[in-house]
């Protein structure tokens, strides 16, 4: 196969047809289920349960997907049954996405069982096309994975030869109109039609006028022939953006041992730091990849709160995300390939210690975050921010502390008066019974929890109006109802924040809420 001119689109499809088998097989082992035994994967489909994938043994026994299984079971008797899992599937595809990382950084999956990558510019690496491909095979089917590939100018066309030509053609472009008219991956109802019609191969197709087409089966079979034949083309969207910065080391050897990765992992830190001074730039996000001799990756990320290039961090950050991890990092065969990428960075210039201090602390909270966000998760460590807004609830928000970075300053009471807020926040509002001397009046006596409260003292009320500005379209006519709060205490002395949902004039009859707990 000839290669193609450098700086032209080229894409590489690969298609695994039993990829819900190979996976099970995979993961489980062939102690799990034995290779000499048929095997489906079911779903639920209108009640009834059918056949959502089958492995090479069943098919050649004649079972397909979409089978009834009561049908399936009478054909072969002793047909293995697994629960179908597409989540599964897609997670251990995304996985061979991320080891196609090798080859080229743009990788895009197609689910829900495919891989398309754009490789313009980056076989000669591998000795052409051909070496690319037979790199690429012999891992893969290394691993148990069955695989079809093909090469061709745009990626649909590339998708559409992986998964539907049967033999081979004298050029591309010959290979393309050979095949059948289910290529163009039409809705069952259009493919019938072109069938009806003796229109059986692109080909066929590709002889009769667009507007014809169009007329009879719509505008989208003549977009997606011509993106077939090549006349328009669709990028794809890899799974993983381009990164800022991107160091590597490859070993001629593939290694087994864990810590020498992690040492690699370290200089590939010191490397990345070089180039992130040249643009003086810190990460904050940084990606590691291990790549197996048999094309698996494993990736592993960390996030810092605050802009980093000290490589003594980001690997203490490395080696608490590797001890969290419940599957440990297992080479398989080795690694072949170690790799680490900066998706994320920010400026990050000198800067001179405060003179009156705080720099120093403000540091340490920062690596305190990081190391806790990396071992229980980023979710897990939260820092509240906040917002401008009047609405209570509304006025703060709760990030991953990872990614808030340092907190904006805070809204302070001066120092001789009682707090505006409550330190304690109901949400939502409890619902409480109020008895008050004036309908638009403070409250007298409430109940909460079942329990009767003796308004002594109270402050208020501090009214606070719906923000209109903020109103979605068409809800002009609904506006919100105004709030109404008091500060109140009771006689044994405890203070509570309630409020009046909407005025008298607003709604017959507004509901009372307690909102929050003073200390």
């Amino acid at each position: 196969m000839n290669d193609a001119p450098s700086g032209s689109r080229r894409y590489l499809a690969l298609w695994f047809p039993f990829l819900s088998a190979d996976r099970l097989r995979a993961i489980s082992g062939p102690s799990a289920i034995s290779p000499d035994t048929p095997l489906a994967f079911i779903e639920k489909v209108k009640g009834a349960l059918r056949l959502a994938a089958v492995d090479p043994i069943a098919m050649r026994l004649g079972l397909s997907p979409g089978l009834a299984l009561a049908d399936a079971r009478a054909r072969v008797p002793d047909l293995a049954v697994v629960d179908h899992d597409p989540t599964a599937d897609l997670t251990f595809l995304e996985r061979l996405a991320d080891g196609c990382g090798r080859y080229t950084p743009m990788v895009a999956v197609d689910a829900p069982d495919g891989l398309l990558l754009d490789i313009g510019g980056c076989t000669h690496l591998f000795g052409g096309e051909g070496g690319l491909a037979a790199d690429a095979t012999t891992r893969l089917t290394t691993a148990g994975l069955i695989l079809r590939h093909a090469f061709a100018d745009t990626g649909d066309g590339a998708r559409a030869l992986a998964r539907f030509q049967t033999v081979p053609a004298a050029d591309e472009a010959a290979a393309i109109r050979r095949l059948p008219v289910a290529a163009l991956q039409l809705d069952p109802e259009a493919e019938t039609g072109l069938k009806r019609a003796g229109l059986k191969t692109v080909g066929d197709l590709a002889c009769r006028p667009f507007s014809t087409i169009a007329a009879r089966f719509g505008a989208e079979a003549v977009t997606a022939l011509r993106r077939l034949l090549g006349e328009t083309d669709r990028p794809i969207t890899p799974r993983r953006a381009e990164p800022m910065i991107r160091v590597e080391r490859r070993f001629a050897e593939p290694i087994a041992n864990t810590e020498y990765a992690l040492a690699v992992l370290e200089e590939l830190a010191g490397e990345a730091k070089v180039r992130l001074e040249e643009r003086r730039a810190g990460g904050r996000r940084f990606e590691a990849m291990f790549f197996r001799s048999d094309g698996l990756a494993r990736v592993l990320q960390v996030e810092t709160s605050r802009p980093t290039r000290d490589p003594a961090m980001v690997m203490r950050l490395f080696r608490e995300r590797i001890e969290t991890l419940r599957d440990p990092i297992d080479p398989g065969f080795g690694f072949d390939m170690v790799r680490l990428s900066v998706p994320r960075a920010e400026p990050l210039a000198a800067t001179q210690l405060k003179l009156e201090g705080g720099a120093v602390h403000e540091a340490e909270i920062a690596a305190l975050v990081d190391r806790l966000s990396t071992r229980l998760g980023r979710g897990r460590v939260q820092r509240l921010r906040s917002r401008d807004t009047h609405i209570p609830e509304q006025a703060q928000l709760a990030l991953p502390a990872v990614t808030a970075g340092m907190p904006a300053p805070w809204p302070v009471s001066p120092s001789d008066e009682p707090p505006l807020r409550p330190i304690h926040l109901f949400d939502p509002p409890q619902r409480i019974e109020v008895i008050a001397e004036v309908p638009d009046g403070p409250p007298h006596r409430f109940r909460w929890r079942r329990e009767a409260h003796e308004v002594r003292r109270y402050e208020g009320p501090e009214r606070i109006a719906t923000e209109w500005w903020r109103r979605k379209d068409g809800a002009v006519d609904q506006p919100g109802l105004t709030r109404d709060y008091y500060r109140v205490e009771d006689a044994r002395g405890r203070r509570f924040w309630i409020f009046r949902h909407g005025l008298y004039d607003e709604k017959p009859d507004p509901g009372w809420y307690l909102h929050g707990l003073f200390a």
